[in-house]
């Protein structure tokens, strides 16, 4: 199996990075191969702009599906998206490791979203959710947040994981990827929160770091979430009654 990491926190020594390695150690020690995709570290521009394309379809009026259209179909992509897109098309499994930042991703993912996964190339009016270009490979979120689990879940101080990370995978399933169940690492503590004393915290996050790594080694086993597909819809993209 291949995997690709795309990594996104600004601190190599942070406890993502931490997660980032215990997964490339784990899954190379079974016989994977793992390449990684390090945001911050590449210096990835998360901002779709009219900068990005040069040879532009509309001089007069920038529109970023027409001009991901236009630049896939002429062969002017900026190469650090054809990079992106070569290392997702090699990959069987692709794990996206971040933080939790004010209820969803670093900025900087999100705008990855939004300049890999180009309009007219990678997805169209047909070619989305379980048609979608994607299809034959997984997905899975790996989560970092400060909190402790009790204080996440449907009305709770910390929020629905549910509904937080609903954009990530629904994104995900809309590329044709089988979004497996995100991996939660919950109470990575610090500057100026505090839950439990040090001793306790070291030892559970390196106990959530072997978690991890067996997570991994059992990753072809995991049932995907189940989204709806074209046959849940009518032609208006409205729910069917299924039990009708």
């Amino acid at each position: 199996m291949h995997v690709h990491i795309i990594h996104a926190h600004p601190e190599p020594s942070s406890y993502n990075g931490a997660l980032t390695k215990a997964a490339q150690q784990a899954l190379q020690q079974r016989g994977d191969t793992v390449t990684i995709s390090d945001l911050y570290q590449s210096g990835f521009d998360p901002v779709e702009k009219p900068a990005n394309y040069p040879d532009r379809a509309d001089m007069a009026h920038f529109a970023a599906l027409n001009e991901q259209r236009h630049a896939w179909q002429n062969g002017t992509l900026p190469g650090v998206i054809e990079t992106e897109i070569a290392n997702l098309e090699q990959a069987d499994l692709v794990v996206l490791q971040f933080p939790l930042w004010w209820h969803g991703p670093p900025a900087i993912l999100k705008g990855w979203f939004d300049r890999v996964f180009v309009s007219g190339g990678l997805y169209s009016s047909s070619k989305r959710y379980d048609s979608g270009h994607f299809r034959s490979k997984r997905a899975v979120l790996s989560v970092t947040t400060g909190a402790p689990r009790q204080a996440f879940g449907p009305g709770s101080r910390g929020g629905d994981f549910d509904t937080m990370l609903w954009p990530l995978q629904y994104s995900l399933h809309y590329m044709g990827f089988s979004v497996l169940p995100p991996f939660i690492s919950f109470g990575v503590q610090g500057h100026g929160y505090c839950y439990e004393g040090a001793d306790s915290l070291k030892k559970r996050l390196a106990q959530n770091l072997d978690e991890w790594r067996c997570h991994l080694g059992k990753i072809e086993r995991a049932e995907p979430l189940v989204f709806p597909g074209w046959h849940d819809w009518d032609e208006d993209g409205r729910a069917l009654n299924l039990k009708g």
